[in-house]
């Protein structure tokens, strides 16, 4: 299973203005939707790099979290707005769950503050990761009706530091990726603890498609103490892993950066039904806002498999 970067990808026009990339997900016909915080939240390219489509200008605050089901039905997930939408592939929306703007009271329990990511299993119900003002996993059913909540802030199995990021395993299993705790924790669906295994700062998950069925990517975010900035083979990188946990193998270099084999905080990735990886960076963020004067910095890198 061999990777290489690719450069220039995808072909954004002049003048979309992308800032950085926050999710990114593909469809049936190997589509793939960036959600992003600049001007037009959702940029959506052909495999070979195209824009063919964008809209959502206005409508999102602070976009976070893409999910694309097996219908292309879109669920796009806004921190900053507290809130997430269902959406057709052409923007229309469906259905919202949460209040824009009226964030539910901080690390209490109910939906929602400052949501992060979201899946759905085979029976349509929908599993949201909440997140940076809160402390939960909620389940809801395929028209909204919550279901049930669990998890607490705390470091114990169960507990939660900023659940960032989840996927749905064999449609049995939770993997969230419980970053601020080093650790992606597995559950069943109704919230039961199964396991937790341990990552430098998870921040993004997803069950791979096409060569890679029956994998798993994790992206790790960069250490988040100054005194170990710079310091090789910690964080930004992408493993695949099986359904058991284990590195099958690590996609990145040692040292983070803008060279298209290096990463600046993977925040979402996905694949398509080739295998190919693609992966969106919160890079302006974690260093192009850094920089003196600030810029945009490379937030989308693709890695095709041989």
């Amino acid at each position: 299973m061999n990777y290489i970067p690719i450069s220039d990808w995808p072909n954004i026009p002049k003048d979309i203005y992308l800032k950085e990339a926050t999710s990114v997900a593909t469809d049936s016909k190997d589509n793939i939707y960036i959600f992003n915080r600049g001007e037009i939240p959702v940029l959506v390219f052909s495999d070979d790099g195209k824009l063919i489509d964008s809209w959502g200008k206005g409508e999102f605050v602070r976009p976070h979290g893409i999910f694309i089901d097996q219908d292309d039905i879109l669920y796009l997930v806004d921190d900053g707005g507290h809130f997430l939408k269902k959406c057709t592939k052409d923007g229309k929306v469906l259905m919202t769950i949460g209040s824009l703007g009226n964030p539910t009271e901080w690390q209490k329990g109910g939906y929602f503050n400052r949501p992060t990511d979201v899946t759905i299993d085979s029976d349509g119900f929908l599993y949201i990761s909440d997140g940076y003002g809160n402390s939960r996993i909620h389940k809801f059913d395929e028209v909204g009706k919550h279901i049930t909540s669990w998890g607490r802030p705390g470091t114990d199995p169960g507990e939660f530091n900023l659940p960032h990021n989840i996927c749905l395993v064999d449609d049995k299993y939770l993997w969230v990726c419980d970053r601020e705790n080093f650790r992606v924790q597995i559950f069943d669906k109704e919230g039961v603890w199964v396991n937790q295994l341990h990552f430098h700062r998870p921040q993004s998950i997803f069950r791979g498609k096409g060569k890679l069925e029956g994998f798993i990517l994790l992206a790790e975010a960069g250490t988040g103490m100054h005194t170990q900035e710079g310091v090789p083979d910690i964080g930004n990188i992408v493993r695949i892993l099986d359904y058991k946990g284990n590195t099958i193998k690590k996609i990145g270099d040692s040292y983070s950066g803008e060279a298209p084999n290096q990463f600046i905080s993977p925040h979402g990735v996905a694949s398509n039904s080739k295998g190919d990886i693609i992966v969106a960076e919160v890079s302006y963020t974690a260093y192009g806002s850094k920089l003196d004067p600030p810029r945009e910095v490379v937030s989308i890198r693709r890695w095709n498999i041989e």
